[in-house]
C-alpha cells in the first residue's frame, strides 16, 4: 500500500507541473516583426545583405556553406580546369553569380557576360508528364552563348520598350515600360508555333525556408471559386520532378515550375551553363549538332559534392530583417497594404515545418509575403506559354522579403518576371487579372498613402 501511495503522489506531482506548464497560444504582438526569416534573419543592411549565412551554423555546416559560396561564384570553362569544366556547348552564362549578382537579381539583357535574362521555349501541347513540350532541335531554354566550334541556339535583338502612360484618378501620371522581344537569328529554323517566356534571374535568399512551408499551408491559400469575392483564386502548380520521378507541388521559379531546391540548382547548372550532374545528367544540347563541339563528354560535369555544397549554400542564406518598423508612415503603409488586399496574395506570415537537419529553418515563423501560388495576372504580363498547371497569364506570387535592399545589393532594382519595372510603383501598376481589385484600390488612394504602401514594401 505504501508503494501505491508513492506512485500516486509522483503521478499527481507530474500532472500538476504539466498543467502549470501547459503551452498557450503566443500572441501575434509578442513576436518581433523584424524577423522576416525567423532564426534565419540577418540584420545586415549593406550591399552584402543578401549574402549573409544564417547565424549559429555548426563549424561543419559553416564550412560547407563557404564551399558552396565558392562554387556558386566559380566560373566554369570548357576544359582543363579540375572540377569546373564542361561549359556548354551552348549556355547563357558561366557562373551562378554572373546572373544572381550578390545573390540578388540579374540584369534584364541577353547575350552579355553580365546578362541575367533567359527565355524558355516550347510548342503547343504538353509532354508525357504534363510539362511544356520541347521542340526538336531545342531544349526547354534558349541558350544565346556558345563555346568555340558551336553556334548559339539563337541571338536576340535588343529589347524595345514602349512607354505606357498611366493616369491616376487624382490626375497624377506615371510611365510604364512595355517590352517587346524578338529573335535576330537561330542556328536552325525556329519551330512553328513556338512560345517564349522571358525569365529574369531572381534573388535567392530564403529558398531554404520556402522549401519547408508545408504543402497544406500552400493549399489553404487557394480559393478556386473565389468564395470571398475578392477576385483572387490562386492555384498550386503541381510539377514533375525529373530526379525523384514524382509529381510534387511547385515552389520555385517564376511559374512555380520546380518543386525542390536540389532540382532548381541542378537544372540551373544544366540549362544556364550546360553543366550536367547526378540530378540532371543529360546535356541541354543533347541530340543537337552543337554537341560536335564538345571536346569530350564527361559523365557528370559537376561532382556530387560541389552540387550539394551549392544547394546548401543557397539553403543557408539568411533573409534580411525588416527595417524601420516603428516609422509612422511605414505602419500606415502596412495597414493600407492589408486594406487594399495586397496581402491576399503576398501573404505576410506562415510557419515552416519541423526539420531535423537545420534548427534555424525548422518550425520558424516567417514573413515571406508570398503564397507560393500562381495567379492570373492579366494580359499585360502574359507570356502565353503554359508551364504544367500554370497558364499563359499565370505567375507565382513573388516573395517580397529583401526587395527593399535590392538597390544596395544590385544598383538599379528590377521587378517582375522580366525586370520591366524598376520601381515598386511600376510593379504594382502592372498587376491585373486576379490582382486588379487591389491595383484599382491602390490607384484610388491619394498620393501620400500610395507612397506609404511603397515605403512599407521597401521596408521588407
Amino acid at each position: 500500500m505504501r508503494k501505491f501511495y508513492i506512485i500516486f503522489g509522483l503521478a499527481l506531482l507530474v500532472g500538476t507541473f504539466s498543467m502549470c506548464n501547459k503551452a498557450g497560444v503566443f500572441p501575434d504582438d509578442g513576436y518581433d516583426s523584424r524577423l522576416s526569416g525567423g532564426s534565419a534573419t540577418t540584420f545586415d543592411e549593406t550591399s552584402h545583405a543578401l549574402s549573409s549565412a544564417i547565424d549559429g551554423l555548426s563549424e561543419r555546416d559553416a564550412r560547407v556553406h563557404d564551399l558552396g559560396d565558392a562554387t556558386f561564384s566559380q566560373t566554369f570553362v570548357v576544359d582543363s580546369r579540375p572540377n569546373f569544366t564542361g561549359l556548354g556547348p551552348v549556355f547563357n552564362n558561366v557562373s551562378c553569380i554572373s546572373c544572381h549578382r550578390h545573390d540578388g537579381e540579374g540584369i534584364p539583357t541577353m547575350g552579355f557576360s553580365n546578362s541575367g535574362m533567359l527565355f524558355r521555349i516550347s510548342i503547343p501541347g504538353s509532354d508525357a508528364h504534363g510539362g511544356p513540350l520541347t521542340p526538336d532541335g531545342f531544349g526547354g531554354q534558349l541558350q544565346d552563348q556558345h563555346i568555340f566550334g558551336a553556334a548559339p541556339e539563337v541571338t536576340f535583338n535588343p529589347i524595345v520598350y514602349d512607354n505606357v502612360t498611366v493616369t491616376y484618378p487624382d490626375g497624377n501620371t506615371t510611365t510604364l515600360k512595355k517590352p517587346t522581344y524578338s529573335i535576330a537569328s537561330s542556328y536552325i529554323p525556329m519551330p512553328a508555333g513556338y512560345m517564349l517566356s522571358p525569365r529574369l534571374a531572381p534573388p535567392v535568399v530564403g529558398m531554404g525556408l520556402l522549401e519547408l512551408v508545408p504543402e497544406q499551408t500552400i493549399l489553404s491559400f487557394q480559393d478556386p471559386n473565389d468564395a470571398n469575392n475578392d477576385g483572387i483564386r490562386g492555384k498550386a502548380n503541381y510539377v514533375y520532378d525529373a530526379y525523384t520521378h514524382q509529381t510534387l507541388i511547385g515552389r520555385f521559379g517564376w511559374k512555380a515550375n520546380t518543386a525542390t531546391l536540389l532540382t532548381q540548382v541542378a537544372t540551373a547548372y544544366q540549362q544556364d551553363m550546360g553543366i550536367t550532374s547526378y540530378v540532371q545528367p543529360v546535356e541541354s544540347a543533347f541530340g543537337q549538332t552543337q554537341m560536335n563541339a564538345v571536346p569530350k563528354e564527361l559523365p557528370m560535369e559537376i561532382v556530387d559534392s560541389l552540387l550539394n555544397y551549392t544547394v546548401f549554400y543557397v539553403k543557408t542564406l539568411a533573409v534580411p530583417a525588416r527595417r524601420n518598423v516603428t516609422d509612422d508612415d511605414i505602419k500606415r503603409g502596412e495597414y493600407l497594404f492589408n486594406q487594399v488586399n495586397c496581402s491576399g496574395c503576398h501573404r505576410p506570415t506562415m510557419q515552416t515545418e519541423i526539420n531535423q537537419s537545420l534548427a534555424q529553418l525548422s518550425n520558424q515563423r516567417i514573413h515571406p509575403y508570398t503564397d507560393l501560388l500562381v495567379h492570373d495576372m492579366g494580359p499585360g504580363l502574359a507570356d502565353n506559354r503554359p508551364d504544367f498547371l500554370a497558364g499563359g497569364q499565370d505567375w507565382r506570387t513573388a516573395p517580397l522579403w529583401g526587395v527593399g535592399l535590392l538597390d544596395k545589393a544590385n544598383g538599379i532594382p528590377y521587378f517582375l518576371h522580366d525586370g520591366r519595372a524598376t520601381t515598386i510603383e511600376e510593379a504594382i501598376l502592372w498587376h491585373d487579372g486576379e490582382a486588379k481589385q487591389s491595383r484599382d484600390q491602390f490607384m484610388q488612394l491619394n498620393k501620400d498613402d500610395r507612397n506609404r504602401i511603397i515605403k512599407f514594401v521597401e521596408s521588407l
